[in-house]
């Protein structure tokens, strides 16, 4: 475990090689081993930090906005931490050894997105909280990995409201979100990789997630 999150062990190189070895999953299960290998570099002190430096980007959101879309930024990436590791501990992912990952090039062009990804600070969207620490931003790109290719869920919750109204949507054909292709243009967005659909409905969207 690591004592220190001031990023300089997380060096360009040392993400590159971390970014390979993830690429080198085949199946669900392998990756799960993967993530786990490296969240577990991540230690109490350092989750600690990331928690703070996020509550201290939430606080420069406008209320109400900032008060309602709280505990879904911290379910987006502490709920799924420990759900990982729960996962992996109790032997939960063994039933994941065989199941192949749903987009094996999609995933790939993730893997190739995180290094640079990790090293981008000109993030001001109000949907992706960012940290100015490769350290802190590849523990993001982890957990995403984690939801979008191992549970095949959105990267940010459903309910999750968005600036506008909106949320993600968890319909009976799968999950929709209506600002899922505004990010196109913005490399290191995770929504780029995220199963949810484009929703065509312009309609808000926040009352109909179950």
């Amino acid at each position: 475990m690591h004592s220190s999150n001031e990023g300089e062990e997380y060096t360009a190189e040392r993400i590159q090689a971390i970014a390979n070895r993830l690429a080198a999953a085949r199946t669900k299960g392998d990756l799960v081993a993967l993530l786990v290998h490296e969240l577990e570099n991540y230690s109490l002190f350092d989750l600690q930090i990331i928690g703070g430096r996020l509550n201290s980007e939430i606080e420069k959101l406008p209320s109400p906005y900032r008060e309602a879309v709280r505990p879904y930024f911290r379910a987006q990436l502490f709920d799924r931490h420990h759900q990982i590791l729960t996962l992996h501990r109790s032997g939960g992912s063994r039933h994941l050894a065989t199941l192949p990952l749903r987009d094996p090039d999609l995933f790939s062009r993730f893997c190739t997105m995180v290094p640079e990804g990790c090293f981008a600070w000109n993030d001001t969207s109000e949907r992706n909280p960012y940290f100015r620490n490769p350290k802190n931003r590849l523990f993001y790109y982890l957990i995403a990995a984690f939801t979008m290719f191992v549970l095949d869920e959105p990267g940010h919750p459903a309910g999750m409201p968005f600036p506008g109204g909106f949320s993600v949507e968890k319909r009976a054909d799968g999950w929709y979100c209506l600002i899922r292709d505004k990010e196109k243009d913005v490399f290191y967005s995770i929504c780029n990789f995220c199963p949810a659909k484009q929703a065509d409905d312009p309609v808000r969207q926040a009352n109909r997630v179950r």
